[in-house]
């Protein structure tokens, strides 16, 4: 038993006038792994809906739900509780060779995509390649282009909105943690490094009370391949720790957003989130 975290993350959407139905996905649900293991965890939904429990394409847990009925607001509370274990902070240190073999390339092309949201642009595009064929392997060309990201973008609450590009975050230097994470994945994919986004969530404090309640964020990290997945935090430039609480993993950012849907009425809705961490141990 190491580090035990409980999560408390409600979110949702008021709407403008009533909608007559809604259909979301939810992925507030922590996953366990090799390095957390889920003790209990719940949602609940109001208005009463409709549920359907499963694992995505890229093994996030997903709640699917229908609404059918009027509603002025929905509320989604997911809460959880989960024992961090070990963090992997290295991995094999795989050669250029290695990482670059066909067979290797083929089993992780959907994590070298660089979509519209990651591309980093032609100037970051260059110096990942020029830290590429001066670093002895591939680990060390990640710790090097991280540390271009974080030397080029400030971190800047509010400086960007979620459909911003990464290349657009590299021109005005300023962003958020989906935004550096965006970024540090396309310049790693443009020189054959796979990576992948992480989605989750990370205590504010490193030395909470056990029992104390702390306002949380959701937070997003990253994994690059190394014979083994190896997990980044760009936005803190360290591994992740004993705070940090993994709920899904994807391309980017759109792969695992918290709460997503459709929704039949209102012109328009607002939406909410809070997160509370609390240390048990």
């Amino acid at each position: 038993m190491g580090q035990q975290l409980r999560i408390v993350h409600r979110t949702g959407y008021r709407y403008a006038s009533p909608v007559r139905a809604s259909h979301n996905e939810a992925r507030m649900t922590p996953r366990s792994n090799r390095e957390q293991f889920v003790l209990a965890t719940r949602l609940d939904i109001s208005p009463l809906a409709w549920t359907l429990d499963f694992n995505d394409y890229w093994g996030t847990r997903v709640t699917a739900f229908e609404i059918a009925e009027r509603h002025n607001r929905l509320d989604v509370v997911a809460t959880s509780t989960v024992d961090i274990s070990e963090r992997v902070t290295e991995g094999l240190k795989l050669s250029w060779e290695e990482i670059l073999e066909p067979n290797l390339l083929d089993q992780h092309c959907e994590m070298l995509t660089e979509s519209e949201h990651v591309e980093p642009g032609e100037e970051l595009r260059k110096i990942a390649a020029d830290i590429a064929r001066d670093a002895q392997y591939p680990a060390q060309a990640v710790q090097g282009i991280v540390e271009r990201v974080l030397g080029r973008v400030d971190y800047v609450p509010g400086a960007t909105e979620v459909q911003t590009r990464a290349s657009e975050v590299w021109v005005k230097r300023a962003g958020v943690c989906q935004d550096l994470v965006h970024l540090a994945l396309g310049a790693l994919r443009s020189i054959g490094i796979p990576c992948r986004y992480v989605s989750g969530y990370l205590m504010p404090d490193a030395s909470p009370e056990p029992g104390q309640t702390k306002v949380g964020e959701s937070h997003a990290w990253m994994q690059y391949w190394d014979g083994i997945w190896v997990g980044l935090d760009p936005t803190n430039d360290t591994a992740p720790g004993d705070f940090h609480v993994e709920v899904g993993v994807g391309r980017d950012y759109f792969d695992v957003p918290p709460l997503k849907g459709v929704y039949s009425g209102s012109s328009s809705s607002d939406l909410f989130v809070e997160v509370e961490m609390t240390a048990l141990a």
